[in-house]
């Protein structure tokens, strides 16, 4: 089961920061990431991406994003 990090209602950095302490936090595999803003989405999957995880899939989700990241 996916890690959720529910980011909505942040402004960044601190989405960003949430899904870092999240995947130190948590073994590698599955982190889900729910934001509320573009800047946040690409923020959380460029930050995701430098430490060695791939975005899976980012859908539209009410006013914001769902984000997947697993460990690549």
């Amino acid at each position: 089961m996916a890690t959720t990090v529910d980011a909505r209602g942040f402004s960044c950095p601190q989405p960003v920061l949430m899904t870092l302490q999240a995947i130190k936090a948590t073994q590698p595999g599955e982190l889900v990431v729910l934001v509320d803003t573009d800047t946040s989405k690409e923020n959380v999957m460029r930050a995701a991406q430098s430490q060695g995880y791939v975005v899976k899939d980012v859908s539209q989700e009410g006013e914001g994003y769902r984000i997947h990241i697993q460990r690549g």
